[in-house]
């Protein structure tokens, strides 16, 4: 038997940072949706009690580095499953970009294992699973759009935002989220991001009021290491993206299109700046 799994990109519409927590997290308040940007996954049962992962990619870990092993592994000894598995990986979703690859991989891998060894593990348990495999997790597991608190574990789902393109760009370089956080002063954060009127705008479908309210309090930090990613916001903002952010810790910049067509020259014009550019709808 075999499952498959997509493995959906993220991005944040709003990010905001609260305060540093004493268990060394931070308290975040963001609202996060989900893009036609997406790896997947199949999953087939092995007799022998082992792992096996493999991926087209050449640039990514196959073994206990990978969040798909990990959660895979931790599925096994959780529920006492004494078989194994191999799960093939198509990776699409550009790696320490800010859009969740790794958590989505995890998020799809206990979906499908959950099917595959017909454990009939609930959502809310599965989320908490995925929880301790990172912050994400259990956001990529539920899937649509919602407001994420705590250290972005506590889901709130909200409708989904006014239909539109996304333009995703990543720069040439890798950015790592600890990094970021790590060097982030909560304390020193002079301007948060209006979260209510993201969410009020997706609620009455306006979408110039979305563009106008996108906010992520992570750009102070990354946009400083990497200028690249500010000459790379900046150029999308004259090539006349409604919306422009950063999403995540970086440094994959988006930008919200009402029409194709924009869409289409923002694409374009992007593709001589980097490689990784994606022309991609909202998954609503």
């Amino acid at each position: 038997m075999k499952v498959m799994e997509k493995a959906p990109a993220k991005i944040n519409l709003s990010l905001d940072v609260l305060y540093k927590r004493e268990d060394g997290f931070h308290e975040v308040e963001m609202v996060m949706t989900m893009v036609d940007l997406a790896d997947r996954l199949e999953m087939q049962e092995l007799s022998r009690d082992t792992i096996i992962i493999s991926s087209q990619a050449g640039y990514i870990p196959l073994d206990e580095k990978n969040l798909a092993f990990q959660a895979a592994r931790l599925i096994k000894d959780r529920y006492h499953v004494r078989k194994g598995v191999y799960i093939h990986l198509d990776k699409k979703i550009p790696v320490a970009a800010g859009l969740a690859g790794g958590s989505s991989d995890a998020a799809a891998a206990l979906r499908g294992l959950n099917r595959l060894w017909n454990l009939n593990i609930p959502l809310e348990e599965l989320k908490a699973l995925g929880a301790e495999l990172g912050s994400d997790v259990p956001f990529c597991i539920q899937g649509g759009t919602a407001l994420a608190t705590g250290r972005g574990e506590k889901l709130t789902p909200i409708t989904s935002p006014p239909q539109c393109w996304v333009v995703l760009a990543k720069p040439p370089l890798n950015v790592s989220t600890a990094d970021v956080y790590g060097r982030l002063k909560a304390s020193e954060i002079r301007r948060h991001p209006d979260t209510k009127s993201v969410i009020e705008a997706i609620g009455t479908q306006d979408f110039n009021r979305l563009c106008g309210s996108l906010g992520n309090v992570l750009e102070d930090v990354t946009l400083q290491l990497y200028p690249e990613v500010r000459q790379l916001k900046e150029c999308m903002q004259r090539m006349g993206a409604e919306g422009v952010l950063m999403s995540g810790s970086g440094p994959t910049v988006f930008g919200l299109v009402a029409k194709e067509t924009k869409a289409e020259k923002l694409y374009n014009g992007l593709r001589g700046f980097c490689k990784d550019v994606y022309a991609v709808r909202l998954l609503t």
